[in-house]
């Protein structure tokens, strides 16, 4: 399949940055990542999350739209694809979960002026990792401010996936099982993805796949 933009997406600590920094390693493809530590409000939020919820999601929008419409918007000559660890709609995934409902609203209007504007991707992939092993994951890079992540938030977050991509008719959504894959450890594995990826042809809506 012709891949152009490939988003590499997952919950918090599903391993998606690095593996979108593999494939861009392995084919030469130009990167994009989120710039999420740069966001002042992300400390403070995970200590009071009422509090700064709304400026957080707001500071979080407006980062990832300057920086997709900045890096997307010109070709690199250079490189096959851009892969990117992130998709805009992810804003409105985590706000949908994180804002009270007047709150969420006006930012949805915010979000819906931007969003038809913004290019789709030929490919979103998605990590699905159970809640106990994203946990795993986010205690081992040891960042202070994500320890007050629960289980039940993550949870909260896969949930707006999922209701996400029921919706979705025109975008190719790759749902990947990655429970038993060890992609930074186990090079088979990081086989296995990319093989799926780039060889196989998929239909626009949502296909789940489980590698093992």
């Amino acid at each position: 399949m012709s891949i152009n933009y490939l988003v590499i997406e997952g919950n918090i600590g599903a391993g998606k940055t690095t593996l979108a920094q593999m494939i861009s390693k392995k084919y030469q493809a130009k990167l994009v990542l989120e710039q999420f530590a740069d966001n002042p409000f992300l400390p403070k939020f995970y200590e009071n999350q009422e509090q700064y919820s709304f400026p957080l999601e707001m500071a979080f929008l407006a980062e990832r739209y300057n920086q997709l419409n900045r890096e997307l918007s010109h070709f690199d000559l250079f490189s096959p694809f851009t892969v990117s660890d992130y998709y805009f709609m992810k804003s409105l995934i985590f706000a949908q979960n994180t804002l009270q409902p007047d709150e969420y609203n006006l930012y949805r209007q915010f979000f819906t002026i931007i969003y038809d504007k913004m290019p789709k991707p030929d490919l979103y992939v998605y990590l699905h990792k159970d809640p106990d092993l994203l946990l795993g994951n986010i205690a081992k890079r040891g960042r202070d401010y994500e320890t007050y992540i629960t289980k039940d938030y993550l949870e909260k977050i896969a949930q707006g996936y999922f209701s996400y991509f029921r919706q979705q008719r025109d975008l190719r959504v790759l749902v990947v099982d990655s429970n038993s894959l060890d992609f930074v450890n186990k090079p088979e594995d990081f086989e296995k993805i990319t093989e799926t990826i780039f060889n196989e042809q998929f239909s626009k809506g949502v296909t789940r796949i489980l590698l093992d």
